[in-house]
């Protein structure tokens, strides 16, 4: 059916064609759309015979006066997928009009058809959007679930690895971009790839080696930066059978929380620390960090030198020279440290809490 809004639309696009007055009419026989909008929710008889015939009508002026409500002009039926779904007018001298009037009705054609696909485009991603962040979430595969699945075309049976890739923006992307992105990640018939919000699209990865993945999301994450100019890192979880997948999605949650600190792809099962960090409250944290480095936070000096011995792997030598200080400088830093907040660099237990104390305070 054409509804009024798409048939505005049409209107406004070809009046960028021709400066002659246009109308679009329902197989009904009313105006919905019109240059005119005096016109608008009138009735057009030549439209209906139109609709009717399935073949273009020519209107003269002598026709105006046995024909209800119309003018000297060219109505055109509109197909659809070889129905009939409307009427396009062009008022005017016949033939001044005729010669634009094929043009005129490919053009609208086409624009239902890309209007139709768009519209099936998005509703494609709202509900497969619906559906996975529902999946993920869910502690059993419901009968309802599965239902859903199947309407979508997933096989919800078998085993997944979860992949949430997050981009580095905040502009709402274009249709056409998302439709790019889908894409580029239809590789596999079987993987399920889905939107969430706008900054993230989640993957449920049909049984795929590790190392698979990883040359998949590499590849991914450089196209979208050469093709939009989106920056982009990736958690990804480890392999779940369908009914658990909810534990995969937490796990590459953690992981991507990871990665926005590092950058790029991390995969769950390399995380160590992580896990318990992740597994902490906010407030946790921040009293944890207040027990250790809470006296040295409002030292920039200090705290420079400690998150950069950590970067250096604990090597003093190195450290000293990142900072490009004498190596007794970097002792003396590191004694004001230990008698700031009582752990000493040297011990491997308060190495461990200052370790950890840097660890959340970057996060």
């Amino acid at each position: 059916m054409l509804l009024p809004e798409l048939a505005d639309k049409i209107v406004r696009e070809v009046r960028k064609l021709i400066g002659e007055e246009i109308i679009v009419v329902n197989t009904d026989g009313e105006i919905i759309a019109s240059t005119n909008q005096e016109r608008v929710g009138a009735f057009h008889e030549g439209a209906q015979i139109a609709v009717k015939t399935k073949k273009k009508l020519v209107i003269s002026e002598r026709d105006t006066a046995r024909l209800k409500g119309v003018k000297a002009g060219i109505n055109l039926p509109i197909f659809f997928q070889h129905d009939v779904i409307g009427v396009i007018g062009i008022t005017g001298d016949p033939e001044t009009v005729t010669p634009f009037a094929e043009i005129i009705r490919k053009m609208t054609e086409l624009f239902i058809s890309e209007n139709y696909y768009a519209e099936q485009f998005d509703w494609h991603l709202r509900a497969m959007e619906s559906f996975v962040m529902e999946w993920v979430q869910a502690k059993e595969l419901s009968a309802s679930l599965k239902e859903r699945a199947r309407m979508l075309a997933v096989d919800p049976e078998r085993e997944r690895t979860a992949v949430i890739i997050e981009f580095a923006r905040i502009e709402p992307l274009t249709r056409d971009v998302w439709a790019a992105i889908f894409q580029s990640l239809s590789k596999n018939k079987h993987d399920v790839a889905a939107r969430s919000g706008n900054e993230r699209v989640i993957l449920l990865l049909n049984r795929t080696e590790r190392r698979e993945i990883k040359k998949r999301l590499e590849l991914f994450l450089h196209f979208l930066k050469t093709s939009f100019g989106i920056t982009a890192v990736a958690g990804v979880g480890q392999l779940c059978a369908s009914w658990d997948i909810r534990r995969s999605y937490r796990q590459a949650e953690r992981a991507l929380k990871i990665a926005q600190r590092r950058g790029l792809i991390v995969f769950d099962e390399e995380l160590t620390l992580e896990m318990i960090s992740g597994e902490l409250s906010a407030a946790v944290k921040s009293e944890f960090i207040e027990r250790t480095i809470g006296p040295i936070l409002a030292e920039k000096e200090l705290m420079e030198t400690v998150q950069e011995l950590f970067r250096q792997n604990h090597s003093l030598k190195r450290t000293a020279e990142t900072l490009h200080i004498h190596i007794n400088t970097l002792h003396y830093r590191l004694k004001k440290v230990e008698e700031l907040t009582g752990l000493d660099s040297g011990n491997i237990h308060d190495l461990l809490c200052l370790y950890m104390a840097v660890l959340f305070l970057e996060e």
